[in-house]
C-alpha cells in the first residue's frame, strides 16, 4: 500500500496539528467529503478524522509538495486533533506571537494583576480603549509621514497591542478578522 504523508495544518493560524497519512482512498474521500480522512497505521484501516470523537476537520485545501510525495491539509478543526485531547500532536512548536500576546491580554483581563498596564485599560473601559487606539493610529500616521522605519514600525507595534486589547475586551480573535478579510478576496 502506498502512504503519503499528510501535514494537517490549522487553515486559520497555520498551526500544524498532527502528521498523519493518506492512502489514494483516503486523499479520495477527503476531496469527495471535504472532511479528513487518514490511513491509520496501527489499526491498519482508513479512518474518518472525527467519526467517533466529534473532533472532525472541515477541508480547506490540499497542496502536494513539488515531488508529489507529501501533503499539506489546511482545516478548520471543530476540536482537539489529537488523540490525548491537545488541539495539537505537536507540543512546543511556539504560536504566532499575536495569538500569544492574546493569551496575554486574555489573561490580564481575567485576573487583572496589579500593577499591570494592560489590565489598567480593561479597569478603565472601552471609552479608554478607544482613545488609545486613536492616540496610536494617529502616531502611526505621524511616523510614517515624518519619521524613520523603525519609529513606524514601533508605532505599528503599540496600534497592534492596543488593538489586541480592544479585541479582547470586545471578545473578538484573529481568526474573526482573517475570516473577514478572506470573505473579502476577489
Amino acid at each position: 500500500m502506498n502512504l503519503i504523508p499528510a501535514i494537517i495544518q490549522d487553515a486559520r493560524t497555520g498551526e500544524v496539528l498532527t502528521l498523519a497519512y493518506m492512502n489514494d482512498e483516503a486523499l479520495r474521500r477527503t476531496r469527495e467529503s471535504g472532511e479528513t480522512w487518514l490511513w491509520s497505521r496501527s489499526r491498519n484501516e482508513l479512518w474518518h478524522k472525527g467519526a467517533t470523537s466529534g473532533n472532525t476537520q472541515r477541508v480547506v485545501n490540499i497542496a502536494e509538495d513539488c515531488d508529489k510525495d507529501a501533503l499539506v491539509v489546511s482545516v478548520i478543526p471543530s476540536g482537539p486533533a489529537c488523540h490525548t485531547g491537545a488541539r495539537s500532536c505537536f507540543d512546543g512548536v511556539p504560536r504566532r506571537t499575536l495569538d500569544r500576546l492574546l493569551d496575554v491580554l486574555r489573561d490580564r483581563f481575567s485576573n487583572r494583576p496589579e500593577g499591570s498596564y494592560s489590565a489598567s485599560l480593561f479597569d478603565a473601559g472601552r471609552a479608554k480603549i478607544l482613545k488609545k487606539i486613536n492616540e496610536e493610529a494617529t502616531e502611526v500616521v505621524m511616523a510614517a509621514t515624518h519619521e524613520s522605519r523603525e519609529r513606524l514600525v514601533s508605532e505599528i507595534a503599540d496600534l497592534v497591542y492596543h488593538l489586541e486589547v480592544l479585541m479582547v475586551n470586545e471578545g473578538v480573535d484573529w481568526v474573526d478578522v482573517e475570516e473577514e478579510l478572506r470573505a473579502r478576496e476577489r
